[in-house]
């Protein structure tokens, strides 16, 4: 496809295929974007927009020590001399560099509502007012020092300095952000007291580790990085990365037991009015159990407090949970691409950002050297020229008062420059005291020591690195962690990455009473109430108790069915034990004409003894029997024509198992013999020749085997000889002790 050229040969165009004139023009837009945009220079840190900001108040006399000027006034200034693009967008440049959440060290003094780190936007620009910081003033210095090159501003009526000299370290000290074309930038703020003591370890060891000395960042909102040093280490030498940032939370204990958390500060660029409802969204969508409230008590200082929804609730595990729920803990990314000296985009290490920064001080150094140097040379020519007047005061007077062209005169006569003999006519008659030709005398001594100094300083590398540990020294003094600009504020301490909290850690631990009835209707009774009382229970008519046990609403309730198919219950999930609670089939989807044979408390790391009606089981892991769903899980797998019978949670110190079968024979054999599988039929543990699988329970071999002796005494008998029913599994057994239960259950 090429561009339409029928008019092509009259005006003298030519043809260009669409995608080469589209890809070219495309090309030096996205140029135009990154470099005069979107990237910050790595020698003063700043873009254009904050540049001519900056500039543009300079010349307004806005320093720290003058009155405020509106905003209007400023904006105004910069669009219409140097920066020809939208009002709003100057403006949120200025305010961003008012803001004291924003920037590490602010730019700009403003004066006015400049927004809050609650999310409000700042007032328009005809309300407020600003004017620079030290910190600005610190980072322009040097510009009346020939310090840096000027450019033609867009309209060619103005001049605007490329970049600014000054020492002060922007780049890493207020960071930067930017979104360009098919590249970015992200730099986190830093301590200007570190980067300056690293600098100062730089020029001595160029290869200097910057890393013992600068520890991370250092956002003005403070907060805790909890990555490790590692971690640190190989985002800055690669210059790309991110930063785990935690807001500052502290525990309060209240009188009587209780108690909150109070969070004092939160991390780099977030909100704390959307954090607030963040938080308020976990309690109101039941996302976090153990969140019971969140209220703002911030004045001038960040206060959020944030109650458990109990005394009893683990303080690390709310602060797990709102850090991997919330923002209160957040990634703060690295992507050190900015322009180097030759206005090139590049992603560089720390090392490599700060040895620009240094090396272009050294530029600036030279040059204010040089600028210097010229200065005293123009003054030195003056002061000889007002000194051979002085020595010549009388012959001066007289050429001035004589003749008609006194300037040419005393030229030839003196051997002057134009400029001395300008200066000498310009003289007032003030001047002519004699004390003013001993000041004279002095300031051409000082002039030609200090020249000396600088021809010494220009000529000495080694005395250039001695003049910048100097200067460096006394910016050190105004930004040193003793100040409190310079103190700094973000903590770096290592913490491991959030754990996933489990449910059971999102509940208040509290004692209940789990009873089933025998048509399946299932409750808990807060605390552990007796058992022998769940046998007077109120109960549907019709109705009675089929297992009631004491748990924690902590708990997972296992419940198996006589197809083999285990279900999972949470029992903070059951329902109250008030009235006669709910179809346990309303939380399960159970088959219609299924029994259940086992409903008791499970532990993960326990192990159960599962047998069918047949005289097959196995043993199972706790873990592996829980389901997540409704349908549940099918574990065991009996045969056609048997049905699962027994399943018993199998104690820590167990190593045999007992059996008896409806024929009344007792078997005892190790459990060690019983295999363990995850889902099956199992091993014969026991044989039958008519009749199935009565009861099985495993025990203790050395504490014998024991039995209830029936009646109301609760006496129970136990039997430690059972040499007489031990046999290798699958045997038939033999009758049991005198004694034995009729009803065959252990």
């Amino acid at each position: 496809m090429t561009l339409d050229t029928d008019l092509a040969e009259p005006s003298g165009h030519t043809e260009i295929p669409f995608d080469s004139a589209l890809s070219e023009r495309y090309l030096v837009y996205a140029m135009s974007t990154i470099t005069a945009r979107s990237l910050p220079d790595v020698r003063d840190g700043l873009k254009p927009v904050h540049r001519r900001l900056l500039w543009a108040m300079r010349l307004l006399k806005l320093d720290p020590a003058s009155g405020y000027k509106k905003c209007a006034r400023v904006v105004g200034d910069v669009i219409g001399k140097y920066h020809p693009h939208g009002d709003q967008s100057v403006y949120d440049a200025m305010v961003r560099l008012a803001q004291t959440f924003a920037l590490r060290y602010p730019l700009v003094d403003g004066q006015g509502n400049f927004g809050n780190i609650d999310g409000d936007n700042a007032a328009a620009y005809r309300y407020t007012e600003a004017r620079l910081t030290q910190v600005a003033i610190d980072l322009m210095d040097g510009l009346d020092e020939n310090a840096t090159d000027f450019r033609q501003t867009y309209n060619g009526e103005d001049e605007e300095p490329e970049l600014f000299p000054g020492l002060f370290p922007n780049l890493l000290a207020n960071g930067a952000s930017g979104i360009a074309v098919g590249m970015a930038t992200s730099i986190p703020p830093h301590n200007a007291a570190e980067l300056i003591n690293a600098a100062i370890a730089l020029i001595d060891q160029p290869q200097a580790n910057v890393l013992e000395y600068l520890s991370g960042p250092d956002f003005p909102t403070g907060g805790v990085v909890v990555d490790s040093p590692a971690s640190i280490a190989e985002s800055y030498a690669t210059g790309r990365g991110s930063f785990r940032v935690r807001a500052r939370i502290e525990k309060v204990t209240e009188k009587g037991g209780g108690w909150h958390l109070i969070v004092s500060e939160i991390p780099y660029g977030v909100q704390k009015g959307k954090l607030i409802e963040q938080i308020a969204d976990l309690i109101n969508d039941k996302k976090l159990p153990i969140l019971g409230d969140v209220r703002d008590e911030s004045a001038e200082d960040i206060r959020v407090v944030i109650e458990p929804r109990s005394r009893t609730v683990d303080a690390d595990t709310l602060m797990e949970s709102l850090y991997r729920l919330s923002d209160l803990e957040v990634r703060v990314p690295l992507n050190l691409n900015v322009l180097d000296a030759r206005h090139t985009p590049r992603v560089m290490s720390l090392h490599e950002a700060l040895s620009q920064w240094l090396e272009h001080q050294f530029i600036v150094l030279r040059r204010k050297s040089e600028h210097r140097l010229g200065k005293i040379a123009d003054r030195l020519e003056l002061v000889a020229g007002y000194i051979i007047a002085f020595l010549n005061l009388d012959r001066v007077i007289e050429i001035i008062r004589t003749e008609d062209e006194p300037k040419q005169v005393m030229i030839v006569e003196f051997s002057l420059t134009d400029r001395q003999a300008e200066a000498i006519l310009n003289m007032r008659l003030r001047s002519l005291r004699r004390l003013e030709e001993m000041e004279l005398k002095r300031e051409q001594e000082t002039l030609e020591k200090e020249k000396a100094e600088l021809e010494l300083l220009l000529s000495s590398e080694a005395r250039q690195r001695t003049r910048m540990k100097r200067d460096l020294g006394k910016l050190l003094a105004r930004y040193g962690q003793d100040t409190a600009l310079g103190a700094r504020r973000t903590t770096i301490e290592e913490a491991g990455p959030t754990r996933e909290i489990p449910l059971e850690a999102m509940i208040d631990r509290e004692p209940i009473t789990v009873i089933l009835s025998q048509r399946g209707w299932i409750r808990a009774m807060k605390g552990h109430v007796e058992l022998a009382s769940a046998e007077t229970l109120k109960f549907k008519e019709g109705d009675g108790p089929l297992y009631a046990f004491h748990a924690q609403t902590t708990d997972k309730i296992l419940l198996a069915v006589d197809n083999g198919r285990f279900y999972t219950l949470a029992a903070d999930k059951l329902p109250g034990g008030r009235g006669f609670g709910e179809p346990v089939r309303l939380m399960i989807d159970l088959e219609g004409e299924r029994q259940i044979v086992a409903l008791q408390p499970a532990s993960a790391a326990a192990r159960l003894l599962v047998v069918a009606s047949d005289g097959r089981g196995f043993v199972v892991k706790a873990e592996d029997v829980m389901a997540e769903t409704r349908k549940g899980k099918q574990v065991a797998t009996p045969r056609a024509g048997a049905l699962l019978k027994i399943v018993r949670a199998i104690g820590a110190e167990d190593d045999a198992v007992a059996a008896i079968g409806d024929n009344r024979k007792m078997l005892v054999f190790p459990l060690s013999e019983v295999a363990e599988l995850a889902r099956g039929q199992g091993v014969q543990l026991q044989r039958f020749r008519d009749g199935g699988l009565s009861d099985a329970i495993t025990f203790k071999m050395a504490d014998g085997l024991s039995w209830p002796m029936g009646g109301e005494s609760g006496r129970m008998r136990t039997e430690t000889d059972l040499s007489a029913w031990r046999a290798a599994r699958g045997a038939a057994g033999r009758m049991p002790p005198t004694g034995f239960p009729r009803d065959n259950r252990f």
